[in-house]
Parts: C-alpha cells; sequence; structure tokens
C-alpha cells in the first residue's frame, strides 16, 4: 500500500475510533455499548496493521480516553544557542528530535515546553512565543497511529548543562543545515524548513 493510501486509511481508522468512543460515551442501552466498543476494537487493529504500532499500545491509549474524543496534542520546544537548535535522541527509537511530548493536563502549553526541556535535557529555558500550530496529516508526516496537532514554542535558554533522561540518550545542539538522522514520526525536515522560516518573522503560522 502506497504511503498516500496508508494515510487515507488511517484517517478514515481514526475517524471510525472517534465515532465508537463518542458512541460508548452517550449510549444508554447494553446493546449499543457492545457494539460500540467492537467497533473500537476493529479500530484499534487497523491502526496497528497501518502503522506496526502494538495493537496493546494503541488499545491502552484509545480506551484511555473517555467523552468526545479529540486530536491529541504534541508541544515541542525550539531552543536556540549561538543559532544552534537543540535536539534530543530519543531512546524508543535512537533518532532524533526536538524536545517536548504530549500536553500535561493542569499545565499550560508554555509550561509544558519548559518542563520537557528541564526533563530531557537537564537545560534551564523560559518560553518566549509561540511558532507554530499544525495538524500533520497536512505536513507530509508519516502515517500515525494517532491524529496529531503539533505545537512549537521558542524557548529563551538561561542555564542548566546538557544531560539525558529517562527517555532520551542526550541531548545537543545542531546547525539547522546539518540535523542529525530524524525522529520523523515527531519531526520532519520540512518541518525544521518551516521552523527557519518562521525564526526570521514574529508571525505565528496555523495550519
Amino acid at each position: 500500500m502506497s504511503q498516500i493510501n496508508t494515510r487515507e486509511s488511517l484517517r478514515i481508522t481514526r475517524r471510525i475510533q472517534a465515532i465508537a468512543q463518542t458512541g460508548l460515551h452517550y449510549a444508554d442501552n447494553d446493546f449499543d455499548q457492545q457494539r460500540y466498543e467492537e467497533l473500537r476494537e476493529l479500530s484499534v487493529q487497523l491502526a496497528s496493521n497501518l502503522t506496526d504500532a502494538p495493537a496493546d499500545r494503541i488499545r491502552h491509549l484509545f480506551t484511555d480516553d473517555t467523552g468526545f474524543q479529540t486530536p491529541k496534542v504534541d508541544i515541542r520546544a525550539v531552543v536556540l544557542n549561538n543559532g544552534r537548535i537543540l535536539m534530543v535522541r530519543e531512546r524508543s527509537d535512537g533518532r532524533w528530535s526536538l524536545p517536548g511530548g504530549f500536553a500535561d493536563i493542569n499545565y499550560s502549553p508554555t509550561e509544558v515546553a519548559v518542563k520537557e526541556v528541564a526533563e530531557e535535557t537537564g537545560l534551564e529555558v523560559r518560553a518566549n512565543r509561540l511558532l507554530a500550530v499544525i495538524d500533520t496529516d497536512k505536513h507530509n508526516f508519516p502515517p500515525l497511529e494517532f491524529h496529531f496537532y503539533k505545537m512549537f514554542i521558542l524557548c529563551d535558554l538561561i542555564g542548566g548543562e546538557l544531560r539525558g533522561s529517562c527517555e532520551t540518550e542526550e541531548a545537543q545542539f545542531f546547525e539547522p543545515d546539518r540535523l542529525p538522522e530524524l525522529s520523523e514520526k515527531r519531526n520532519t525536515k520540512e518541518l525544521f524548513a518551516l521552523i527557519r522560516d518562521l525564526l526570521k518573522t514574529s508571525d505565528a503560522y496555523i495550519d
């Protein structure tokens, strides 16, 4: 299956999952509950087949949510030092990404960005401004099991010392035109090109 067909199949799969979850929230009889549970399980199996992600992982993340289904929010920090950009090597795949992760309950987006940088790299930063909010379905990301909105927040370096963490093997600054092997499910070359353009302006990009 081509990547384009896979992405479209995932869009349909995620929509089925969202309908099933919303149905489970509002269903008022056992018959409907069982049918929506079956529909959700089918969506888990489809997502697993299309992304090679373990079904148990997808099922866990799907069933942890309740109520009306919405896209997942991923927040990434953009930290510069003498023109170089901060990146972390992910333990999960050995490749590199901007520091960050899922939005946390009771934290604002800027608080998440600051917290994730401290946890993953050992550095202290202060949030400066929003660079971009993007829909991964519109920006040539590889097929993803979930629908993501990604927020990129420019942060100013204050202090600290570089180190790894339980999630990251190490952290380093890289020249923008000499990036390491990217963890493309988290960030792509197209995305870094967009960030470089946005750093030259004061405008935030939303798409």
